[in-house]
């Protein structure tokens, strides 16, 4: 067994699972993807439930950062959780946060997706969510394949693999 605290350098593929499709955990698995990618690393994301947004066409450009229930909401901003249910915090939040992301330079999530496809990422939809939302194939980023879980953990065999 390896200690937690050694990182096994032969470890070169990594499977992500983006589970939410919210602006604020958009960012998460499509940084760790694209960092994968720039070192060389074979990268997988399975896109399921509300992380689909994320690669939605008509979505993924208009991801906002959830304020109801965000305990995070408080130290980020500096206001309190319950004045998240105000109508219009929603929306303020994600133009504070899309105005701090591109003064990282980084790009918008639609711009970041297309990125890491084209730097060699493999991006899937799952099937059962696509099916329950009734999306289509034509609905997501260019480059998506829809498949089951069963598939992905197929290609996932040896990967390292993250949840977010």
């Amino acid at each position: 067994m390896i200690p937690p605290n050694v990182i096994q350098k032969d470890i070169r593929k990594l499977s992500i699972i983006a589970s939410k499709g919210s602006l604020d955990m958009a960012y998460p698995p499509l940084v760790l993807a694209n960092a994968a990618r720039m070192t060389g690393i074979e990268t997988h994301v399975f896109f399921t439930f509300w992380g689909l947004d994320i690669i939605t066409k008509s979505k993924m450009n208009r991801l906002r950062v959830a304020t109801v229930g965000n305990p995070s909401m408080h130290p980020s901003f500096h206001i309190p959780t319950w004045i998240g249910a105000i109508p219009g915090m929603s929306a303020l939040a994600s133009w504070m946060m899309n105005r701090e992301i591109a003064k990282l330079d980084f790009p918008p999530v639609g711009e970041f997706v297309e990125m890491i496809r084209d730097a060699g990422a493999n991006l899937y939809a799952c099937k059962m969510s696509v099916e329950m939302m009734k999306l289509k194939p034509e609905d997501f980023v260019e480059g998506t394949q829809i498949l089951g879980a069963m598939e992905f953990m197929d290609i996932s065999a040896g990967a390292q693999l993250l949840f977010v």
